[in-house]
């Protein structure tokens, strides 16, 4: 029998040893039982940000070509879902929305920044994929005139007020990126709901989250022929998932629109509460929307340990209920960026120091 093995502390991918099965001992066995079905998983993907986009956009013609093949071929790791943002995010290369208001006047619909990095690739790797990607769309904060604070920034909440328009500008987002033959089929309500940042970031409560879904985002999806764009809620951190699931899902009107919970890393496993999240609403999906290695916390980890953290977490995942898995960037600078606020992280493939090349 080959053996793999994987050592973090001497930085060393793999080695492969011969080991007769006489040797291996019934406790180091992986027992499979294929009649044995649990969840359907439903894609794996990375996030299609700005500053992937701006990252790829350097990178040479045969460069670019081999990224997409890595990721998206079926020679590759044939990537079949994505995530974007909506307006801006902290990995791009500064603030925007497609609505501003300037001298109290609002401009008109504008999505010339995601016309310019974002579309493009995930435009190429659907090319090279040979098929539409599905995706699945993240507002980071509302424009600021919606904001309680004023800025885009910094938290804050969305003004009462604009529940309705902010409803009504998600779906004219969608329509328009539709419009450009993107494949839209999930949507969350706002990313990181309970964190106040220096970044992009927009706080909601369980209740005003669920409200905003039942009463103003639900319906307008609706109105405009959207309803096949499923909602997901929190993406946010597993800690208190469940939590957050018991509230927003309480009210049934609210359920019925909503498909699912989706979830982050960054505070640790908490599998177990993926568990009581299933249990309790066993047809409800649950996502992975998002994990990487954040350079604030693990700058000195090797790559083989960063891989390993991965693995840790998706198999944790996958064996409590998650059905769908999106990493974060799929392309950052050597840096770790470009981010407009310095929030520097790690990506699994990443440009090197000219930018015209990369790697993993």
């Amino acid at each position: 029998m080959k053996v793999i093995v994987t050592d973090y502390e001497k930085n060393q991918f793999w080695k492969e040893t011969e080991v007769p099965l006489s040797e291996i001992g019934c406790m180091n066995l992986v027992r499979v039982f294929p009649e044995y079905k649990r969840q359907k998983m439903l894609g794996f993907g990375g996030a299609f940000t700005e500053a992937a986009g701006y990252c790829y956009s350097k990178l040479s013609p045969e460069s670019k070509e081999a990224f997409l093949n890595a990721y998206f071929s079926a020679e590759g790791l044939g990537y079949n879902v994505g995530r974007t943002h909506i307006n801006s995010c902290d990995f791009a290369l500064g603030n925007y929305a497609a609505i501003e208001e300037k001298d109290g006047e609002r401009t008109a619909f504008d999505l010339t920044r995601a016309n310019k990095y974002v579309l493009p690739l995930i435009q190429d790797a659907c090319k090279v994929k040979g098929d539409k990607i599905e995706l699945l769309m993240s507002p980071w904060s509302p424009p600021s005139y919606m904001k309680t604070n004023g800025e885009m920034n910094n938290g804050g909440k969305l003004k009462k007020e604009f529940y309705q328009e902010w409803a009504e500008f998600i779906a004219t987002y969608l329509k328009k990126l539709r419009e450009e033959g993107l494949l839209i089929h999930y949507l969350t309500v706002q990313n990181e709901p309970d964190a106040v940042q220096t970044w992009d970031s927009c706080v909601y409560s369980a209740t005003e989250e669920m409200e905003f879904v039942r009463d103003h985002l639900g319906p307008v999806l609706e109105k405009e022929a959207l309803s096949d764009v499923k909602i997901l809620v929190w993406d946010h951190n597993k800690e208190i998932v469940y939590d957050r699931a018991r509230t927003t899902l309480s009210d049934q009107k609210a359920a019925d629109y909503i498909c699912g919970i989706a979830v982050h890393w960054y505070t640790g496993d908490h599998f177990e509460q993926l568990d009581m999240v299933k249990e309790t609403f066993p047809g409800k999906e649950i996502f992975f929307t998002e994990g990487c290695v954040e350079y604030s916390r693990f700058m000195d980890s090797n790559e083989v340990k960063k891989a390993e953290m991965y693995a840790h977490d998706m198999m944790g995942n996958f064996n409590h209920g998650v059905s769908a898995f999106y990493d974060w960037n799929l392309l950052l600078d050597a840096k770790g960026g470009p981010n407009h606020v310095g929030n520097f992280c790690a990506a699994p493939v990443m440009s090197t120091e000219s930018g015209e090349d990369f790697e993993k």
